[in-house]
This record gives structure tokens, C-alpha cells and sequence, in this order.
């Protein structure tokens, strides 16, 4: 796919938080894909000047992700070298991140079609696995999330993890493709083989769409092996086994996949995670409001009917720029005050939906298909 300012803002954005983070390891990662991208925008640059912009940019990237590795540790420096001594690559350990999240779904607002459906396909088998024996009902496999960005498709994946009790690994598609830490495909084996050591695992991999493209329109010799390699881990599950693996994708492109990983045996539940309805959008207000100070003006059921179409992550950010507007006031000089309706008003003035009526409607329609 030929790269976009979205796709560089998204990995250059990733990068910098890892950075900050103190996570080289996965900035370095997401710097040289955010570097990789601009430069084929400046490949594709209509200017001279716009070319050497992009050139420049993509010049500081790349020196960024370099300083990644001098500030890693000098015993990881001497297990990187080892690593290029050796064929057996990039031990997952090194890379891969492992959690216990704490989230259920009781903690997720609205979506109860969701989690039912999820609960059927997914938790139900795990948490009474003699009738799932009895029945022959398979236990673990593939599931994909899709839907609008912004609709809390990792806090799923993450209760989805802790209702089964199981260990989380949580990648990306950049560390996965990161030269640094192997070969692609290796690192997926190695992946795989580090989840089924676990008594119980769940595998989640946000923007799924990046590692698992339609081949023929990626035009990337490594998908073309990639994809294959997925797709035999996928196969590779035993569902009848004492320690059963979850795989959860997320995806904000569903359309974007290889059609091959969403046939049967691989990703075996495809769900979509739509934008929150009325009562999600109340408790998301009353999540996002409810611990700064309020007004009693603030009317929850007209700000619900206000803020239609807005994804989670919308409401988090109306939430914050409504509490800017006393907290500045109090910083210049005003007495403080809490959070009026007027601010709630004008923070929803200034922060559109972030999901278009069209973009809605694809969506709507893959899901219809699935």
C-alpha cells in the first residue's frame, strides 16, 4: 500500500510515546516505519522543495531510532550482536509484551450486544470447559474486532484476557516486521511458541491489517510470506488441548485484509464493535466528567443526544477540552470554577465526530456481510 501522511502521523506518533516511554525497543521500531513512509512521500512529492522537506524529516527519524539503540543497555547490545551471530533469531521475550490486565467487561460502557457476543463465541468455552468438551464446542481460535477507531476495541481484547484469566501478549505489526528483532516470519513462530508455553494466552495485535494486507494489493515481497506464516499459526491451534490460545485482531480496515485469514479455522469470529449507543454515551460522560468538578447546569441527557456519532475517544476529548476552559481561567487570574454547560458546549462545538457518515456506512455494510 502506498504510504499516507495518516499512516506516518500514526507510526511517528507511537514512536515519539515509546520514546518518551523509555521503550526503545518498540520506538526504534515505529520511527523506521514512520522514516519509510515519509520517504515515499517524498518520492511521490510534487515539488522540490516539498521533496527535500520530506527527505529532511525522514533524515531526523532515522537518527532518532538510532539513538534508540544507544541508549539501550550494553548487555542488550551484546544480546542484539549475539543475535546477528546466531541463526536462531531474536528470542520473543526480548520483544514482545506480556500482561495481566484487570479490565472485565462490566468495566466497559455500553456494548452489551458486543460482549454477549463475544461471551458465546469466546469466554463460555473456557469458563465451562466440560459442557464445551460434551458438546464438542471448540475452545479458543481467532477473533477479530472491527469498527470505527476509537470504540474501545484493546479494552475488549484486554477483558477478554482477564475473563479467561489469561496471559496477554500484546504486539504490532512494527515490531513483528522490525528487522532488528529477526525475520518476519521467525518472529511470528517465535510469538506463537511463546504464547502456547502459557497455560492460558491471548494474543492481541491492534492494526492487524498492517502484517495481514491483501497480498496482491500489499506490493511487499515479505507479505507474500508473511501472510502464509499467520495463516499456519492460525491453523495450527488445538482447540481440544489443555492450554488453549486466544488470537484477537483489531482492525479500523476490516476490508483491507487478506481474504484468506477470515475463512474458517482462522480468525472463526469476526465481531463489530460499533460506535456507543445512547446509554454507553451517558456512562462515557458520567466516566469522563464525573471525576472533575461540575456545574449543576450539566445536562447529561442533552449532552447524550448532542454527541451522536462520537466515538469513545471523542467523548474523552470533549471531556478534556471542556475542563481547559476554567482551568485556564483559573490560571489567568479567575477565581475557580467548575465545569459549566457552556463549556461542555463549546468543547462539543469544537470537536466534531471523528468518524464520517460514509465511512459509518461501510462499516455497517462489511458487517452485514460477515
Amino acid at each position: 500500500m502506498a504510504a499516507t501522511f495518516a499512516t506516518f502521523e500514526r507510526f511517528k506518533d507511537k514512536g515519539v510515546a515509546a520514546y518518551r516511554n523509555g521503550d526503545y525497543a518498540a520506538a526504534r521500531s515505529y520511527l523506521i516505519q514512520a522514516a519509510e513512509c515519509m520517504v515515499e512521500l517524498a518520492e511521490s512529492a510534487k515539488t522540490p522543495q516539498l521533496r527535500q522537506q520530506h527527505e529532511t524529516v525522514a533524515r531526523e527519524l532515522m537518527e532518532l531510532a538510532k539513538s534508540c539503540e544507544q541508549r539501550k543497555a550494553g548487555g542488550r547490545r551484546e544480546r542484539t550482536r549475539a543475535r546477528e551471530d546466531d541463526d536462531s533469531g531474536a528470542d520473543a521475550a526480548d520483544w514482545v509484551v506480556r500482561e495481566k490486565p484487570n479490565i472485565r467487561f462490566d468495566d466497559i460502557a455500553g456494548l452489551d450486544d458486543v460482549k454477549q457476543e463475544i461471551r458465546l463465541k469466546m469466554i463460555y468455552p473456557f469458563q465451562h470447559p466440560e459442557l464445551a468438551q460434551r458438546y464438542s464446542v471448540a475452545t479458543g481460535g481467532g477473533l477479530l474486532l472491527f469498527g470505527p477507531p476509537g470504540t474501545g476495541k484493546t479494552m475488549i481484547a484486554k477483558a477478554i484476557a482477564t475473563e479467561v484469566d489469561a496471559t496477554m501478549f500484546v504486539i504490532s505489526p512494527a515490531q513483528i516486521m522490525s528487522k532488528w528483532v529477526g525475520e518476519a516470519e521467525q518472529n511470528i513462530k517465535r510469538l506463537f511458541d511463546a504464547a502456547k508455553d502459557e497455560p492460558r494466552a491471548c494474543i492481541f495485535m491492534d492494526e492487524v491489517e498492517a502484517l495481514v494486507p491483501r497480498r496482491r494489493d500489499s506490493g511487499s515481497s515479505v507479505m507474500t510470506r508473511v501472510v502464509p506464516q499467520i495463516l499456519q499459526e492460525l491453523e495450527g491451534f488445538d482447540r481440544q488441548s489443555q492450554r488453549p490460545l486466544l488470537f484477537v485482531g483489531a482492525t479500523n480496515e476490516p476490508w483491507s485484509l487478506d481474504p484468506a485469514v477470515l475463512r474458517p479455522g482462522r480468525f472463526d469470529a469476526r465481531v463489530y464493535v460499533p460506535l456507543p449507543d445512547a446509554p454507553a454515551r451517558h456512562r462515557l460522560l458520567e466516566l469522563y466528567l464525573g471525576n472533575r468538578p461540575l456545574s449543576d447546569d450539566v445536562d447529561f441527557p442533552k449532552l447524550v443526544d448532542l454527541t451522536d456519532r462520537y466515538s469513545g475517544a471523542d467523548i474523552r476529548a470533549v471531556a478534556a477540552k471542556a475542563a481547559t476552559i476554567p482551568f485556564l481561567e483559573s490560571v489567568g487570574g479567575g477565581a475557580p470554577r467548575p465545569i459549566a454547560m457552556a463549556d461542555v458546549l463549546s468543547a462539543i462545538e469544537k470537536t466534531p465526530p471523528s468518524v464520517r457518515l460514509g465511512d459509518l456506512k461501510r462499516f455497517e455494510d462489511y458487517a452485514l456481510r460477515t
